[in-house]
């Protein structure tokens, strides 16, 4: 939706606790400490550095087929499950109403539920295992984590990438694959973001369809009054996109982005013509609902 460049091949869209991880990237590159912190309500549970998260979660080598670098790689990697209990103490809970926002140092920020993350088969990569020199993935002692260069801006997937095993799990659009993690939230979605909802409309508006369009779609990457994801720019202020750019014009680009700019905001060519006119139906109602902390009144 605009000119910054989002992610691929998917940007599809997520408090109780926080998740976060840092470790050091390659030499030459930025450093970051290798600490994994745990938080609930705002509240460290704990903090592990990485070679206590790979003594204690089980880690180990794993392969799958990649829908990002589009081949077979190898990881060393924690089971998702694991990572979470160890963290948190307990097994996460499935409760409908709890919404995990995983973060990414690039500003990516995408929603899943207890649900998705509950499922076997998601495991924590820390490395990849045929460029990063260990004996042992859960041993003690020195390690030197490596990644291939990732999606069209050859990033650093590190510090930690959240990929899937099984064949049903190799969809982006269902399910999340975020790399460059720095962070997992868990919370009620309402309360993580409370500005984004259109409130005050009838349940059966179109704006209230827009808004689970925007949810599951688009705020992974775009906030809405500065809630959601922060690689993309905010969609409601100071200006809301339907205050400057034509409604056709916004749905096209939604559509189809890479027919207006090389960009890695992906397509949305399951979005029809109705989902999409609910959609800027979404951002009309929000127009009129702006709240920007970052002004003075």
């Amino acid at each position: 939706m605009d000119e910054r460049v989002l992610r691929g091949p998917s940007a599809r869209p997520f408090v109780a606790s926080i998740l976060v991880f840092a470790v050091a990237l390659p030499a030459g590159g930025e450093s970051h400490p290798a600490t994994l912190t745990f938080l609930r309500d705002g509240k460290v549970v704990r903090t592990l550095d990485l070679d206590s998260l790979r003594r204690s979660c089980g880690a180990r080598r794993i392969e799958l087929d990649d829908p990002y670098y589009g081949r077979r790689a190898a990881y060393l990697a924690c089971p998702l499950g694991a990572v979470l209990k160890l963290g948190f103490g307990e097994p996460v809970s499935r409760e409908p109403a709890e919404t995990f926002f995983l973060r990414a140092r690039d500003g990516y920020a995408r929603p899943a539920s207890a649900e998705r993350l509950g499922e076997d088969g998601g495991f924590l990569a820390f490395a990849d295992a045929d460029l990063t020199r260990s004996q042992d993935a859960g041993a003690a002692g020195p390690l030197e984590p490596r990644f291939a260069p990732i999606d069209r801006r050859q990033l650093d997937p590190g510090p930690f990438y959240l990929v899937w095993t099984k064949p049903g799990q190799r969809d982006p659009d269902r399910y999340p694959w975020p790399y460059q993690l720095v962070e997992i939230e868990a919370a009620a979605f309402e309360r993580a973001y409370p500005h984004t909802a259109p409130t005050g409309l009838p349940p059966d508006a179109p704006a209230w369809r827009g808004f689970a369009t925007f949810r599951n779609d688009c705020i992974a990457c775009h906030s809405i009054n500065t809630e959601g994801g922060k690689i993309g720019p905010d969609l409601n202020v100071p200006r809301s996109i339907v205050e400057y750019r034509p409604r056709d014009q916004i749905k096209a680009y939604v559509r189809d982005p890479s027919a207006f700019r090389y960009t890695s905001m992906p397509a949305h060519l399951d979005l029809s013509s109705a989902r999409l006119d609910e959609l800027i139906a979404y951002f009309e109602a929000m127009s009129t609902r702006k709240y920007d902390p970052h002004r003075a009144p």
